[in-house]
């Protein structure tokens, strides 16, 4: 088991990791901090450049996840950006991925929410540090999982303008 969520802990991490990369550095054909910004921006996000900063950030921490590192609050932050981006580009798109849906975006929450419950495992460094045995368990996972799509939405509601004409 612990060799399994070392494998979904680097996978899952670095992937968000180098999705914030793009987001943040412009790194892999990303549009870097500017194109994040002009985007939230033109979708109606209230403060679109400390917006932007904060989704690239959150996203980026999947190296913690990576590292097991505050595993379940990065988990925590990781399914609030995620039902945030289902909420404002995706969730209209309808489930299927290929139509731009949201079938991918769910997919990244469930993963993160296991990793949250059942914790980071031997290999990681919340191990290491002794904190393991107090961030892990289902009620961590069950806390990810309701506070971050409770954070989420407040995000959506706090920072995205009404569409006008609507």
């Amino acid at each position: 088991m612990n060799t399994g969520l070392l494998l979904a802990r680097l996978v899952l991490g670095s992937l968000m990791a180098a999705h914030g990369a793009q987001k943040l550095f412009g790194w892999f054909s990303g549009p870097g901090l500017g194109g994040v910004r002009g985007w939230l921006g033109s979708i109606g996000f209230r403060l679109p450049a400390v917006m932007a900063l904060l989704v690239a950030l959150v996203e980026t921490s999947g190296l913690l996840l990576a590292l097991g590192l505050l595993t379940p609050f990065v988990a925590l932050a990781l399914v609030a950006n995620m039902v945030v981006a289902i909420a404002v580009a995706h969730w209209a798109k309808g489930f299927w991925n290929t139509n731009g849906g949201y079938e991918f975006n769910l997919s990244l929450i469930a993963s993160t929410v296991a990793i949250a419950a059942i914790g980071p495992g031997r290999i990681s460094l919340d191990r290491a540090l002794g904190w393991d045995d107090n961030l892990s368990g289902s009620w961590w996972g069950i806390a990810v999982l309701l506070i971050g799509i409770a954070a989420g939405l407040f995000v959506v509601a706090a920072f995205k303008r009404e569409a006008r004409g609507s």
